[in-house]
């Protein structure tokens, strides 16, 4: 399918060569307009899931009487495989940093229930119905409130492989947690759809406007609903009023009442690659050299840290749009299989890893 898998030379990267280059996932059906992300990319975005998910939602307070909700994938019940099994592997899904959960994010986690995961929705501060019981919500590299909810997912399934997938602009926010956390991260494997790796520079440069108004019209629409609450901390009036997702991101995190810092000192702290060389876990990132979001491969894509790092794999491909990758036929996004071989193709080598060293498997 014309993909390059670029990355340090390894034992586990001639594995994954071997797997994916065996997956029909990547063999995929033509797509009749592949000049045109813009369209691919709505069109992933804007289906809905077929068939429509059966979701139970759990409350997590964080120390500081915060909430996160966490939606479980419960059904529909007639997929195979629906539920898992005690030690079915948990699949931790993580929505864009605007909160947005797509009908791609719930298309994969459908995949992976009928494949036999577990798979979960981590919905940020105030997100997608989330309470907002304080006045502070997350910023875009902050993995804080995801580091409470992978200990909790953890102990909630103890003989389970814990992985994550993030797609868009959610993945500054795993592609953070991984480095901050290094060996301690608690996760198998992640992979990020469509990442955002330059926070600084993609909130600079902007997007098209057919991305951007409906991404900040959502945002908006969420935080209307706790204007009273965000009062206490920010000029609601500026932060209604944002005519970019920089100026909302600015107004929200660098000028408020208590803590005012500025732009320079808020992605010292919030870049999602600040700490990639202390990542410790494999990470496997999809992107399309056309994707009209994350901008030019040149300017947006960090090759030297994939040539340079054992953990990190980047599949490009030459067409896909933003979270697009699609195709004809059950499933419609090639990506979603793609993750899901990869999520087995990492289990395979680190069995066969465990047997050729003779170590028992890590509790």
């Amino acid at each position: 399918g014309h993909c390059r898998l670029l990355c340090k030379p390894s034992a586990l990267a001639q594995h994954l060569v071997r797997s994916l280059g065996r997956s029909a996932a990547l063999r995929g059906g033509r797509w009749p307009w592949p000049c045109w992300p813009q369209l691919q990319m709505l069109w992933q975005l804007l289906q809905p899931p077929e068939p429509e998910p059966v979701v139970a939602r759990e409350l997590l307070q964080l120390p500081d009487a915060g909430l996160v909700a966490l939606d479980w994938l419960v059904g529909p019940w007639g997929a195979a495989g629906g539920g898992g099994g005690i030690s079915s592997p948990v699949l931790l899904l993580i929505p864009n940093a605007a909160g947005k959960v797509t009908g791609g994010l719930l298309q994969l986690g459908l995949r992976a229930l009928e494949r036999g995961f577990i798979p979960v929705i981590f919905n940020r501060r105030g997100h997608n119905g989330c309470p907002l019981t304080t006045p502070r919500l997350q910023p875009f590299g902050d993995p804080g409130d995801l580091r409470e909810a992978v200990t909790y997912l953890r102990c909630r399934h103890p003989s389970a492989s814990l992985l994550a997938v993030s797609e868009g602009s959610g993945s500054g926010l795993l592609l953070a947690y991984l480095g901050e956390s290094g060996s301690s991260s608690r996760l198998a494997a992640a992979a990020c759809l469509s990442p955002i790796f330059r926070g600084r520079d993609w909130f600079e440069a902007g997007m098209p406007w057919l991305y951007e108004w409906p991404l900040l019209l959502h945002l908006k629409q969420g935080l209307s609903r706790y204007v009273g609450a965000l009062a206490e901390v920010v000029d609601t009036d500026r932060l209604l009023g944002s005519r970019s997702l920089r100026e909302l991101e600015e107004t929200l995190f660098c000028r408020t009442r208590s803590r005012p810092t500025s732009w320079e000192s808020y992605w010292e702290r919030n870049e999602p690659l600040r700490d990639a060389d202390e990542a410790a876990v494999p990470v496997l990132c999809l992107c399309s050299a056309d994707d009209p979001v994350r901008g030019p491969p040149a300017r947006s894509l960090p090759r030297e840290l994939f040539r340079s790092s054992p953990y990190f794999f980047l599949l490009l491909t030459p067409h896909g749009g933003h979270c697009g990758f699609p195709r004809r036929g059950p499933g419609r996004c090639w990506a979603h299989e793609a993750v899901l071989e990869y999520f087995r193709a990492m289990a395979e080598f680190l069995r066969t890893e465990e047997r050729r060293k003779g170590l028992p498997r890590p509790r």
